[in-house]
């Protein structure tokens, strides 16, 4: 069965038929970037969340362990 499955798939591309393209190297670029922008993002917030936590703006009697 798996044979006639093999057989019936598309055939397997050659070395030289399979070849990244300049799209592929764009989108890849675009993932670093966006990668980046959400890690300086998150940064960020995690600044802010502990500016607000030393200025008492939480309330720790509500803290669940």
């Amino acid at each position: 069965m798996y044979d006639l499955l093999l057989r019936l798939s598309d055939p397997v591309p050659t070395d030289n038929a399979v070849k990244a393209g300049w799209t592929a190297f764009a989108v890849f670029l675009l993932l670093i970037v966006a990668v980046a922008l959400l890690g300086w993002s998150f940064s960020r917030q995690l600044k802010k969340v502990a500016a607000a936590k030393a200025a008492g703006r939480y309330d720790e009697s509500d803290k669940k362990n």
